[in-house]
């Protein structure tokens, strides 16, 4: 990868292998993603995809191997400077939210851009939260929201600061058919309007119709 280029993929990797605690438990395919892209990352229960997402986005450390985003090598930068990287360039969704219920939905998202150290902009809030149909809510505290409502809160917040890759753990896994449509299209729609790569890690084998690639976790050699 040519750091920099044009060409450069979003969101790269290679001869990552993962591990918990001393054990290595997976080996991650090389990737090469970019703007536009929908991938699935699936396998067993135990198989290491939710590994493999931490590992993606900086949280855990992978045993070898190089991830980079957007050019930046996550695992080469200092642990203040990697998160605050995080937070700028990779959006996260995780299967429980974690939003913070006694707060709005406006506060949520302001509260993403000041832990990245980022200025919140106004009009891209209104912007999203109309887009994501949640325009008139932004006063609204999460815990008065309905499910789906809340979920829309988890993409915005995911997509405010414009992050390169959004990276989505088992989204889908507490949703019926109808509900996993939805979603799955609202995150496509989400990522490719603003140039991001989507990234799920997921068992649902409904997703990978919906997916332009599926990435099936390999046992480390």
């Amino acid at each position: 990868m040519v750091e920099g280029s044009v060409s450069s993929p979003l969101l790269f990797t290679r001869d990552v292998v993962l591990a918990r605690g001393r054990q290595a438990i997976a080996r991650l395919p090389d990737l090469d993603i970019h703007a536009g892209d929908t991938i699935a990352i699936v396998g067993a229960s135990g198989s290491g995809k939710t590994t493999a997402l931490m590992a993606l986005s900086g949280v855990r450390a992978p045993r070898q191997g190089d991830i980079a985003v957007d050019s930046t090598y996550l695992w080469r930068l200092p642990d203040r400077e990697r998160d605050r990287f995080r937070g700028r360039r990779i959006g996260l969704i995780f299967q429980s939210f974690h939003l913070i219920d006694s707060l709005g939905v406006k506060a949520n998202l302001l509260l993403a851009a000041r832990c990245a150290g980022v200025r919140p902009d106004p009009k891209r809030l209104a912007h999203l939260l109309e887009k994501l149909g949640l325009g008139g809510l932004e006063q609204r505290r999460v815990d008065r929201l309905s499910h789906g409502q809340a979920q829309r809160v988890a993409v915005a917040r995911a997509l405010f600061n414009k992050p390169a890759v959004v990276l989505a753990d088992e989204p889908t896994s507490a949703l019926d058919d109808d509900a996993t449509a939805s979603l799955l299209s609202l995150l496509k729609e989400a990522a490719l309007s603003e140039g991001a790569a989507l990234v799920i890690a997921t068992h649902d084998r409904r997703v990978l119709s919906g997916v332009s690639r599926v990435i099936e976790m390999g046992r480390p050699s």
